[in-house]
């Protein structure tokens, strides 16, 4: 017997056809069972699709089915409203990432906030030029990558180009550090220095925004990727605390001291211990910052801190994950400004 695999998905009956567990006077949605298999043939009543068993009922709802073929179950009696079960993955229900040369190019276009964009290494064409360009324009960071790193991101048809949307916007630092003079508030600014952990960086932010920093500080190279998973370690804190992302701290922060903020590095490579300082030092309007996981603040970035403190430890191991150490930076300055 041939195996026929051009099958509908009701099994080829027709349209007067009705399934047994759906004719009236069923008790429940269970297929019957066969229980006069043994009888004649002739008084076990007509089981074909066009027969006068289906052809003289009256027709209920027809059964449902998902996009994949797969008869759903009715729904289980009540006033429940019945919900369609969505078979899609749920990472194809969340936009976090764009591959395609024009889909980047319009989502640029469009002002649409990237957090990155990775290109083919070697790629040179007019629509990669025109990428690097808006990007460039919209200070939104350009990496040139290997085929394995584009292969490692996504396996659909990515054309050499692949890139993050943010899930929040980024605020321009020269207007935000102007509104808060002009509504007469003092300024209290936190930077991070290639801080590259996610749940570092959504941590720091938590803490930020219950001590009162006003706004965070960026770099936009070698910094953590600001994804769901930072927006959910911040308990929400990154949809309220205003993010800026710089090209260059060094120019930050020769900005912020020109802008009257006193600028304080947290470092073990410091002078002084935190707590031990003159309180007007922070009560000021300052800018706090922090170093990177492995090697700390950077030497040039340190140079044109205006303070250096270190956390006193009497401990063996005198470490501090950065976000703990954020944490007590930022307390201590708050307490002063209270």
């Amino acid at each position: 017997m041939e195996k026929d695999n051009d099958r509908s998905l009701t099994g080829g009956f027709d349209d007067d056809y009705v399934p047994r567990r759906f004719r009236e006077g069923s008790g429940d949605s269970r297929p019957e069972r066969r229980d006069n298999r043994d009888a004649p043939r002739e008084n076990r009543g007509d089981r074909r699709p066009g027969g006068d068993a289906g052809a003289n009922r009256a027709r209920p709802n027809r059964p449902f089915y998902d996009e994949q073929g797969r008869q759903v179950p009715r729904k289980p009696s009540g006033d429940a409203p019945y919900k369609q079960h969505n078979t899609r993955p749920a990472a194809d229900r969340s936009i976090d990432m764009l591959f395609g040369l024009r889909p980047i190019l319009e989502a640029l276009n469009a002002g649409r906030t990237l957090d990155k964009i990775f290109l083919l290494r070697g790629t040179k064409n007019s629509m990669t030029q025109d990428i690097s360009d808006l990007a460039r324009a919209a200070n939104v960071p350009v990496s040139m990558v290997p085929l394995e790193k584009l292969e490692g991101m996504t396996r659909k048809n990515h054309q050499g180009a692949v890139a993050y949307v943010s899930p929040i916007d980024f605020a321009p630092l020269d207007s935000l550090l102007a509104g808060l003079f002009e509504e007469g508030k003092v300024p209290f600014i936190l930077l991070l220095d290639r801080v590259t952990d996610v749940r570092n960086f959504g941590a720091i932010a938590r803490t930020a925004e219950c001590l009162g920093v006003q706004a965070l500080v960026v770099p936009a190279r070698g910094a953590a990727q600001i994804n769901g998973d930072a927006v959910k370690t911040s308990a929400g804190a990154l949809n309220l605390l205003p993010v800026c992302r710089e090209p260059d701290l060094h120019r930050t922060i020769e900005f912020l001291k020109n802008s009257g903020l006193t600028v304080v590095a947290c470092t073990e490579k410091a002078d002084a211990d935190l707590g031990h300082t003159a309180p007007a030092s922070l009560s000021g309007p300052i800018a706090v910052v922090m170093g990177s996981e492995e090697d700390g603040i950077s030497p040039d970035l340190l140079r044109l801190c205006d303070q250096r403190l270190r956390i006193p430890m009497s401990g063996q191991i005198q470490s501090l994950n950065v976000g703990v150490a954020a944490g007590i930076m930022l307390f201590e300055v708050a307490k002063n400004r209270a």
